[in-house]
């Protein structure tokens, strides 16, 4: 493993320590961003499942979108995402930005997800 990826395994864990300490049985909102689309989750760590996701691979959200690699494609995303956790009776969620910067799509997708109702 290459130094690069080993200082990014290393700071997504810490991250996620954070968040195991803070999170009080909260799902988590996982984000995954790669060159050409970005994708979420709502994760119950408790039970060990998916709650809710979205993603830009999806048909429908492809369809009314340019490209999956965009602002406008995270802010899609975090709206749906929160639409879909909302309807499993999910309202407070923890953010897990992973080795991500709080900046750009990562940071519209969270933004979008609380515009929609979900709370963190």
């Amino acid at each position: 493993m290459s130094k690069k990826l080993q200082i990014k395994k290393r700071r997504e864990l810490r991250v996620r320590a954070q968040l195991r300490r803070n999170s009080a049985g909260r799902p988590r909102l996982t984000v995954f961003r790669s060159e050409r689309n970005i994708s979420a989750q709502v994760i119950d760590d408790v039970q060990g499942h998916t709650v809710a996701s979205a993603s830009t691979l999806e048909k429908d959200i492809r369809k009314a979108l340019k490209t999956g690699a965009d602002i406008e494609a995270a802010k899609a995303v975090g709206k749906i995402v929160a639409e879909r956790a909302l309807a499993a009776g999910i309202t407070e969620v923890v953010f897990d930005r992973g080795a991500y910067m709080y900046h750009g799509r990562v940071k519209a997708l969270a933004e979008a997800a609380r515009e929609a109702g979900l709370s963190f």
